[in-house]
């Protein structure tokens, strides 16, 4: 296992050069086709994997909620992971500690199978693939990216929503009035790759009365800023005049955030579009990464009040 998990201070230097690390895992075979597929999800958001502890049930816990672990004197909630995404597993034999969005909990797997270092290239989107909800995207686990193995990379926001609905908000719960203002004519542009997160984000900037542009990959993003930048210069405006910020979170197909902001703040013509990271990797290594590529802010998700203030923040001083 030490040798699965390596030491998080020589993954964190993957920021901002468009690489990550993805833990790949068994769940067992699938119950519907019989195939056993490989599974992901990004090492920065484990904790630590472990043999499987002494797993307390809990009276009424949600479906899928197996009980609770006691993790060096952390009571979490464990999550039979092969039964959420419809497989069928010989045993649930290992434990990976997960933290998203402030909560930490465990995550019931069949076994871990490696640590692949990739580019995010590599990295597809599975929105209109025939892999359902709780995938957001594939990742090619091999060089040959014709004949290589993929593996699903899991939605952990939506699973998170569907199985522990009261420890996650919904995004519409803004608790206090924010006044925020932009440039008529301009837009929040911001970029994540899972649906649920867009829909939460969508809700807030309704809320606050932004209009926005919504895009699903850092790439994605880039290009759109480019192509709005450029309607500025014809114009004669201001490319703040299109783009009041952008929005981005880190995790994402093709191009990550921490490599679109530096492209941002790198470009003379855009770096002066104010940009805050949104995102489940929350922690001061990501936030001390977030400011080595100049980004305006970091806000940790979800928390509705949270994102408010860090848009209205960032748009009064840009």
């Amino acid at each position: 296992m030490d040798s699965v998990l390596r030491d998080v201070d020589e993954r964190s230097q993957l920021a901002g050069t468009n690489k990550f690390e993805l833990l790949v895992f068994c769940l067992g075979t699938d119950i519907s086709g019989g195939g056993r597929e490989a599974f992901g999800i990004n090492v920065f958001k484990v904790r630590e994997a472990l043999v499987m502890p002494k797993i307390t049930p809990m009276p009424g816990a949600p479906e899928h909620v197996l009980g609770v672990a006691n993790i060096r004197g952390q009571i979490i909630p464990v999550i039979d992971l092969p039964a959420v995404v419809g497989c069928r597993a010989e045993g649930l034999n290992i434990l990976l500690v997960t933290e998203y969005e402030r909560s930490v909990q465990g995550f019931a797997v069949e076994d871990v199978d490696e640590i692949v270092r990739l580019d995010w290239s590599r990295v597809l989107s599975a929105e209109g693939a025939a892999v359902g909800g709780l995938v957001t995207s594939l990742a090619r686990l091999d060089a040959d990216t014709a004949n290589g193995r993929l593996a699903l990379v899991l939605d952990v926001e939506h699973i998170l929503r569907q199985v522990l609905p009261a420890r996650f908000k919904s995004g519409d719960e803004l608790s206090s009035q924010h006044a925020v203002s932009i440039p008529s004519g301009s837009v929040i542009l911001y970029a994540d790759d899972s649906a649920v997160a867009r829909n939460q984000i969508e809700k807030t900037l309704r809320s606050l009365g932004l209009p926005f542009i919504g895009t699903k990959t850092g790439k994605e993003a880039w290009e759109r800023l480019q192509q709005l930048a450029s309607d500025a210069r014809r114009e004669g405006r201001k490319v703040t005049d299109k783009v009041a910020m952008v929005l981005t979170d880190l995790e994402m197909p093709e191009m990550d955030g921490f490599t679109l902001t530096r492209q941002i703040k790198e470009n003379e013509n855009l770096r002066v579009v104010p940009v805050v990271i949104h995102s489940s990797l929350s922690g001061s290594a990501n936030e001390a990464h977030a400011r080595s590529v100049r980004a305006d802010g970091f806000v940790a998700k979800f928390l509705p009040d949270d994102l408010a203030r860090a848009v209205a923040q960032a748009v009064q001083h840009r």
